[in-house]
């Protein structure tokens, strides 16, 4: 398979009122000084980052922004971990930065995942009605997912993403450096949204992710650059075709009903967001079988591919009716009925309504551990 994996890249998302590039690279981050100075924010500017990215690679950031613009910037290190993605942490960053001096002139830096580029973009979408950000995601699900599209929140305790808002960045940042010293866990996980990207519109892209696992897994980032630009591609494009998730915005769920009922149960401790997605993913499918909507051996062929990357394919410990009655409270609901995004084949998907609530069921129990998933026969 011939494909392009050279060189920087980017990629515009066009929207009514504003617009904003997504660079794609490797040693990329050095270019942030030229980009703070395009945008010309006039106050002071604002970081947001955790403990395990600060440790890394703060001083590093700090003094690029020092050396090309030197402008004052307010750091705010948040503690790592999905239970920290709470109101609580907002109000905390506002203390930090009310006192730091960031008025309505200034701009913000989110440094870090997933976590981080959902807390400072709902922080900058609240604070003073909303100030600017800038997104440099340092994870897989951060830099294909969490920080293009402009969606941003924090979670309650009976609800992931439950309170939040719409606010795009300026400008997304997309070093591929900064995955070299990811835990293997944090790397891993972040291919369950790449997969997940190929399933929705790019059966090419989930082929590529087959016969250059070993590449992938060995962090050769010139393979990586691929699939992490085309995954980037592809959200920029649906976002662009339904920013406030009115229609096919609604694709990029896939697997995520099931996912976040599942990370809301286990109070985000029992698995990252990614094998969540993971188990999303395999449950969606099997719907879809069940269902008679794909083609049997669908389910089987995501399953290998998310078992090439060491994601998990079942779960345990949780019970079903748990998951059910966290799934019922999803703001992906409408009108009290569920709704799953499920595959018609690899590269295409569709929204299902009024899903029958014991088929959704019959597959969480085939998924858990101890079902009988593992042993289904595709006939």
């Amino acid at each position: 398979m011939e494909l392009d994996m050279s060189g920087s890249k980017e990629v515009w998302v066009n929207l009514e009122g504003h617009r904003y590039p997504i660079y794609v690279g490797l040693g990329n981050v050095q270019e942030l000084g030229n980009i703070l100075s395009q945008l010309n924010w006039r106050g002071k500017l604002g970081l947001i980052t955790d403990e395990n990215v600060a440790r890394l690679y703060l001083d590093n950031i700090l003094d690029i922004i020092k050396s090309s613009i030197n402008k004052e910037c307010i750091t705010h290190i948040l503690p790592a971990g999905e239970e920290y993605k709470t109101l609580s942490q907002i109000e905390n960053i506002c203390t930090t930065m009310l006192r730091g001096g960031l008025d309505r002139t200034s701009g913000v830096i989110a440094l870090g995942g997933g976590v981080v580029g959902d807390v400072a973009g709902f922080f900058s979408a609240c604070y003073m009605r909303g100030i600017p950000f800038v997104q440099i995601p340092t994870t897989i699900v951060a830099q294909v997912d969490a920080s293009i599209g402009g969606k941003t929140g924090v979670n309650h305790p009976l609800g992931k993403n439950i309170i939040g808002a719409f606010h795009q960045p300026d400008a997304v940042l997309i070093d591929l450096s900064f995955l070299r010293t990811l835990p293997e866990k944090i790397y891993f996980e972040g291919f369950a949204e790449i997969i997940k990207r190929a399933i929705i519109a790019d059966e090419q892209m989930f082929k590529f992710c087959e016969e250059n696992a070993q590449n992938l897994k060995l962090r050769e980032l010139d393979f990586l650059l691929y699939p992490v630009f085309r995954s980037c591609e592809i959200k920029a494009d649906i976002v662009m075709k339904d920013e406030k998730e009115q229609s096919i915005r609604a694709y990029l769920n896939l697997g995520h009903t099931f996912g976040h009922a599942i990370e809301s149960v286990t109070n985000y401790k029992q698995y990252l967001h990614g094998e969540a997605v993971a188990i999303g993913l395999v449950c969606a499918c099997e719907l879809s079988r069940i269902l008679g909507f794909c083609h049997q051996s669908i389910p089987e062929k995501v399953r290998n591919l998310l078992r090439q990357y060491g994601l998990p394919i079942s779960f345990s410990g949780i019970a079903v009716e748990e998951i059910l009655e966290a799934m019922k409270r999803d703001k992906k609901v409408r009108a009290g009925a569920l709704r799953f995004i499920l595959p018609r084949k690899i590269g295409e998907v569709f929204i299902a309504e009024d899903v029958p609530l014991d088929v959704v069921k019959e597959v969480l129990i085939k998924v858990s551990e101890g079902g009988s998933y593992d042993n289904v026969l595709l006939k």
